[in-house]
């Protein structure tokens, strides 16, 4: 787990100067996070189990009171008091342990990947944060490079070289990018919640994200094999083996289960008579064994735990074809997202070129402000397509690092 937080630190670690450590917030989730804790305190109850099925049998105590005394030759029995106790067969009770600790060992790793998901849920919710941060900043610039524009346009219109339609073109774009802006941040706002509902704590607390973020110039080496020992596939292993341990203990229950007793009989003396057995108490030891002749449901339970562990195999090579159909995926996209983002860098610094040779041409007199809100546009687009690349792209590495680290 920690090394899944430290590979997602590395990645970010050149950008971290003045903003809080996402290492830090992943930290806060996994500590008060009350899904943890749920499974935690699930795992400790499978865990005490163990305590409750390492006993015996109660013992059996019994008293009696004969209302119609019998008569024997050394007196009159009076009442009866008897213990009994039943053991299980040699190996029951190790078996029940091994079988209840093979169950806690398969809620152990439910832990596990309920840790795993919420890094990757908190890593992916940080990034949202970041990419609606930028996009915000992006049109903030626009906004102000259009406030420009239209000082241009107006002095343009005094002097004759524009018209006023060119003026409310550029005011009509400002405010489409106002509207844009306000309800980017009140998607920012809907995303703090969540972000901080992740971490268990108010939804209203401010989050910092880092100003800029940029992609790593190599990607980082990915060992698929370790899909293979990923938690949500070891659980199936843990699962099956708890099967074969029910399995055995299902064998042991068929064996027999071996009783010791001890019967007290009161008897009164006989009265007027003198012999050596006189009112003697009757002391009697007993053994007990029960016999499963009739065993119909350990066979029964026998071809439940066969079906059952058949169930699991194919239910983990079910999971399994998912999860290396969402390793690929992610590998793809994230691949498609360094490309994009090239290829939206390279646009951008052509659309700015071009930005260039109007703002020179307005110094001749032939400004086209027309041109200017296309330009402008495409910008824009570049600029936004190319946060979305960055964003992809960290999306789908935390991802590979959920399903490979």
């Amino acid at each position: 787990m920690k090394r899944i937080v430290l590979i997602i630190i590395y990645l970010l670690s050149f950008a971290f100067s003045n903003a809080q450590q996402l290492e830090t917030f992943i930290e806060d989730a996994l500590e008060n996070s009350p899904v943890i804790q749920k499974f935690e305190l699930q795992y400790s109850i499978a865990s005490e189990k163990v305590n409750e099925v390492n006993t015996i049998p109660n013992t059996e105590f019994g008293v009696g009171y004969f209302v119609s005394e019998p008569e024997t030759r050394t007196g009159a029995q009076r009442f009866k008091v008897s213990a009994k106790q039943m053991l299980p067969w040699f190996g029951n009770i190790t078996a029940r342990e091994n079988y209840v600790n093979s169950l806690a060992d398969a809620k152990y790793e439910d832990i596990v990947i309920a840790k795993r998901k919420l890094i990757a849920s908190v890593s992916q919710s940080y990034y949202n944060l970041y990419a609606n941060k930028a996009k915000q900043e992006i049109l903030v610039k626009n906004i102000q490079l259009l406030d420009t524009y239209e000082t241009l346009a107006l002095t343009s219109v005094e002097i004759g070289k524009a018209s006023v339609v060119d003026v409310l073109r550029l005011q009509m774009r400002q405010n489409e990018m106002h509207q844009l802006l306000a309800i980017l941040s009140q998607q920012f706002l809907a995303e703090q919640t969540n972000f901080n509902k992740l971490l268990n704590r108010d939804k209203a607390i401010s989050v910092q994200v880092i100003n800029e973020l940029n992609l790593p110039s190599e990607d980082f080496e990915m060992n698929s094999e370790n899909l293979a020992l990923h938690p949500e596939l070891l659980k199936y292993d843990k699962l099956y083996q708890s099967v074969e341990q029910s399995e055995l203990l299902n064998q042991k229950e068929s064996s027999p289960m071996i009783g010791f007793g001890l019967d007290y009989i009161s008897v009164d003396e006989r009265p007027n008579m003198n012999f050596s057995d006189n009112g003697k108490d009757i002391i009697m030891p007993m053994i007990a064994v029960t016999i499963p002749i009739f065993n119909k449901k350990n066979k029964s339970q026998t071809k439940q735990n066969e079906l059952q562990q058949q169930e699991i195999v194919a239910q983990k090579q079910e999971r399994l074809n998912t999860l290396e159909t969402l390793l690929d995926k992610a590998v793809n996209e994230k691949i498609s997202a360094r490309i994009s983002y090239t290829t939206q860098t390279k646009n951008l610094k052509q659309a700015k070129d071009a930005e260039q040779i109007l703002i020179r041409s307005y110094e001749t007199g032939t400004i086209d402000f027309n041109d200017v809100l296309d330009i402008q546009e495409l910008q824009l687009k570049f600029q936004m397509n190319q946060i979305d690349s960055i964003k992809t792209y960290y999306l789908q590495t935390t991802i590979i690092n959920y399903l490979t680290n």
